[in-house]
């Protein structure tokens, strides 16, 4: 079935940055291009710290918290934070609160958290050695925030980024030089909350830092953690699906050649103390219906067949994924961009929009 395209507007060019050098001085670049973006940026997600009940006060402590965790962890990454905030002319703290925003909002008492549906396709070296591994991810997020986030180009660290993040964030989806990628999807703990390191900066620093999935899963084994999310990283020749949470760090190998994720915990420890009622039954529907369209039509060969098998329409889970005009702030989810990455070309290319808009939107590809 078709989905149709997304009703909400898209950019007429999609804000690209390059920035290169040390970890300030490329905050600074980063802060000073995006001055105005990120002043819009902070205010949504002010209104939606305030509609879940979070006041200004406990923000500011909570985005302080993660600073310090953050310095105390990688302090290149609160310099660049730093960086940013003096660019973009605004308190430190408020950039630390966006990259802390997951954890903020693991606070909220009304505003549930998006959805999104990853998939990686790896193929059996033994069969075929030579096949590439790439994968797809749907980003779903707030519709007020369509406006509100970039690609972006990173130079100057141990490796190259390209993706894509938020205004203020340091990163979120993407892939290095060295050919690691990296999709995420957010999940929910009974115990997430603040005093580890926030997701979006751990995925920043795992591409920024790693070289491939062993060394990748060397710095999220390192890290305090105090929240929930997922990382699949995949390299040329090794992929996993990463269940992250208060309650530890646990790998879910590919099954019959694909790593298939949307919101859920799919190891028994961390599932234990989900927050079920953020999720489910939507969650569970959505990974059901691809892993049945993957047992009908075999797993994805190509890049473009996984697009296909990402569209959804009604009367199906939304994977692709459009936002109800009808329903309040906080409530209005819409896939904001599709992504595919392929380490054999340190490739990521992005769409503005759901897979549905796969034909006639706007793609972008960046190489690392």
């Amino acid at each position: 079935m078709t989905a149709a395209p997304s009703p909400h507007p898209e950019p007429r060019t999609r804000l690209h940055i390059t920035t290169a050098g040390d970890p300030r001085t490329r905050g600074i670049a980063r802060g000073q291009a995006l001055r105005a973006g990120i002043h819009g940026t902070i205010e949504t997600y002010d209104r939606l710290f305030a509609l879940g009940g979070i006041t200004p006060e406990l923000v500011h402590d909570h985005a302080d918290r993660a600073l310090n965790t953050i310095d105390a962890f990688r302090p290149g990454a609160r310099a660049e934070i730093e960086g940013i905030a003096a660019g973009a002319h605004v308190p430190t703290w408020h950039i630390a609160a966006l990259n802390a925003r997951t954890e903020i909002l693991a606070h909220s008492t009304t505003v549930p958290p998006g959805e999104c549906t990853t998939v990686v396709r790896r193929f059996d070296r033994a069969v075929a050695p030579a096949a590439p591994t790439f994968g797809i991810q749907t980003w779903d997020w707030h519709v007020e925030l369509a406006d509100h986030w970039h690609t972006f180009a990173a130079r100057g660290g141990r490796h190259d980024v390209v993706g894509l993040t938020e205004h203020g964030i340091l990163g979120k989806i993407g892939i290095n030089s060295a050919g690691l990628a990296l999709h995420f999807n957010i999940l929910g703990h009974v115990r997430d909350g603040v005093g580890g390191i926030p997701m979006h900066v751990l995925a920043a620093i795992v591409l920024e830092e790693a070289a491939d999935v062993t060394e990748a899963l060397e710095i999220v084994r390192s890290a305090p953690i105090a929240s929930s999310g997922s990382f699949a990283l995949f390299d040329p020749s090794r992929a996993v699906l990463l269940d992250l949470s208060p309650a530890g760090v646990f790998e879910i190998e590919p099954e019959n050649g694909v790593l298939l994720r949307t919101n859920h915990f799919l190891t028994p420890i961390p599932a234990a103390n989900e927050k079920t009622w953020l999720y489910q039954p939507d969650s569970t529907e959505r990974r059901d219906f691809v892993q049945a369209r993957l047992a009908r039509r075999g797993a994805p060969n190509t890049p473009d067949e996984l697009v296909d098998l990402l569209v959804t329409g009604a009367g199906e889970p939304p994977v692709t994924c459009v936002a109800d005009p009808d329903k309040p702030l906080g409530r209005r989810w819409a896939t904001l961009a599709t992504v595919i990455l392929e380490p054999a070309t340190r490739t990521a290319t992005i769409l503005d929009g759901t897979p549905a808009d796969a034909a006639s939107g706007t793609w972008r590809s960046l190489t690392a």
